[in-house]
């Protein structure tokens, strides 16, 4: 079987099932059902939310996974929490470290981190 898509590969819209089928006693349903928040993620942004659930919501065990520092895997997570449709609280401010920018920019050079999200955390979106 292959695995329910959320969004249209043709214009990225929010796709609807309109028939479910028992394939024990070949009952079927139509209507307008909806697949739920988590199919509005992009596969990237799912893989992350597996990865995070994988490691027990434990950011620093994500960190080591994805081989990130811990802004840049807060914000994936920001990004996540905002494509499901929520608001993310005010992250409480530390002035950053000069080692944390430095890991940053190896996580940009490294091609584990988008300029975009280096630029957000550097100025403290995340």
């Amino acid at each position: 079987m292959n695995p329910v898509i959320g969004q249209c590969p043709i214009c990225n819209d929010t796709l609807t099932v309109t028939r479910l089928h028992c394939r024990t006693c070949d009952t079927t349903i139509e209507g307008h059902f909806t697949l739920g928040r988590l199919y509005e993620l992009s596969a990237e942004q799912l893989n992350f939310v597996e990865l995070f659930i994988r490691c027990e919501g434990k950011i620093n065990r994500v960190e080591q996974e994805l081989g990130m520092s811990y802004p840049a895997v807060r914000a994936r997570l920001t990004e996540v929490i905002e494509a499901m449709g929520y608001e993310v609280g005010e992250p409480e401010r530390t002035p950053m470290s000069e080692g944390t920018r430095r890991e940053i920019l190896a996580e940009v050079s490294a091609g584990t981190l988008s300029a975009d999200e280096a630029l957000q955390i550097l100025r403290g979106g995340s």
